[in-house]
């Protein structure tokens, strides 16, 4: 009989996709039976989704960015951890990887093995002399690490080029195909009736936190020329954040905006083309649902983005180049043929990213590390064959599902 583990998940940021993540992942380890606790602040979604799921939580009081508190935080947590005693403490994000790795595991004798799934690195995100310190730390940190979790092959590929030291192991994020489904022509009108929206307007849709890193400053800078070459071009922009207030002075004619929302399926379902413009990403929610309704995807075209938005299925253009982004969005605007077959393809490709498999691989990898930190050769948890085969979104052949950085603790990669 397998002993069930006990893993405390730690979570800042807890809203948008790293919260959505972390609480149905604790959903589905849960129902292996896994004793499942999450440490996260008050605020955000995260909360009230555990509170649901009727998943222990404890509240860790943290901000989103490191400060003169952080090390009071890492305090905080370090307490947590030697009462709730985990075989596994699963960091999401940097600024729980700062914390959790900010002073040693060991607890009165207990070494509980440490995961690190960042969701994004932190030192491209910060630039300059920050991001310098920001790869510094996570060098450092990585003696700290038992396994780190990318949540695509770009942000393994930025991890191995920055030299992180240790086993990085590529877990794609996926999405809830019973959810996000094929949105037909019946579909986008009863969205756009419900919505609002004009039904002969073709809409561009941008969903996700108002941010620097979301690039809606830059789409909202192509939008003009959108306009010139396709009139009835809309946008809408769904989502708010730091900078939602500077984005509606910087809007023009056919934007709209629309604050957060619990269900962005109305969204996605009403437009024509789907809108990500992102500075950095992991890999982003946002195109793999609208990938799952059947739209295609004007992307950045950076680590994250790239392994998703295939030929035919939309359109990479360089990241912050407000040209090549209007072209991009007027081409499949003006051409509604063009952007149904895309989205068709979309779809089709989305069908290799289903949620279900994302969380029975996350489960396989967390399992085998606690088997090789504690030199176990029986199961704990959910057996490696568990997993199912193959079929990850354009994983080109031969890819491999692992790779150690020297420096790091080495284990077996999963049997298939």
């Amino acid at each position: 009989m397998t002993r069930p583990p006990r893993v405390l998940h730690v979570v800042q940021p807890t809203t948008s996709g790293v919260g959505a993540y972390v609480a149905d992942a604790c959903a589905d380890q849960q129902r292996r039976g896994w004793h499942v606790a999450v440490a996260c602040p008050d605020e955000g979604d995260l909360a009230r989704r555990l509170a649901e799921l009727r998943i222990v939580r404890f509240r860790w009081a943290a901000e989103r960015v490191p400060g003169p508190r952080t090390l009071a935080e890492a305090r905080r947590l370090h307490r947590l951890v030697g009462a709730f005693r985990p075989d596994v403490v699963h960091l999401h994000s940097s600024k729980a990887g700062l914390a959790g790795r900010l002073l040693p595991s060991t607890a009165r004798g207990h070494r509980p093995v440490v995961v690190f799934q960042p969701h994004g690195w932190s030192w491209p995100a910060a630039g300059g002399g920050l991001g310098w310190l920001a790869l510094w730390w996570e060098r450092a940190a990585a003696r700290r690490t038992d396994l780190l979790v990318c949540v695509g092959a770009g942000e393994a590929q930025v991890g191995i080029a920055g030299r992180v030291p240790g086993l990085l192991r590529i877990v794609r994020n996926g999405v809830d195909l019973t959810r996000f489904r094929p949105a037909g022509a019946e579909e986008k009108a009863q969205a756009r009736a419900r919505l609002g929206i004009d039904p002969d307007a073709r809409l561009a849709v941008c969903v996700g936190r108002v941010t620097r890193q979301k690039g809606q400053d830059v789409l909202l800078k192509a939008w003009p020329l959108v306009r010139a070459g396709c009139p009835r071009a809309e946008l809408a922009v769904v989502g708010s954040g730091d900078r939602l207030a500077r984005a509606r002075r910087q809007a023009g004619a056919g934007v709209r905006f629309t604050y957060e929302v619990d269900d962005p399926r109305p969204w996605y379902a009403a437009s024509d083309v789907v809108v990500v413009p992102s500075r950095w990403e992991g890999l982003p929610f946002t195109a793999l649902e609208a990938m799952a309704t059947g739209r295609p995807v004007v992307a950045s075209d950076i680590p994250g983005l790239s392994e998703l938005v295939a030929p035919g299925a939309g359109a990479l253009v360089p990241p912050g180049d407000v040209g090549a982004l209007s072209e991009a969005l007027v081409e499949r605007l003006s051409d509604a043929g063009t952007a149904e077959r895309e989205g068709l393809a979309a779809a089709g490709l989305a069908l290799g990213c289903a949620a279900d498999r994302t969380f029975a691989e996350l489960a396989a990898v967390v399992t085998e590390a606690v088997q090789d930190v504690r030199g176990v050769s029986a199961p704990i948890g959910v057996p490696v064959a568990a997993v199912p085969p193959g079929g990850d979104l354009r994983r080109p052949s031969g890819e491999p599902r692992a790779h150690r950085v020297p420096g790091g603790r080495p284990f077996a990669a999963p049997r298939r």
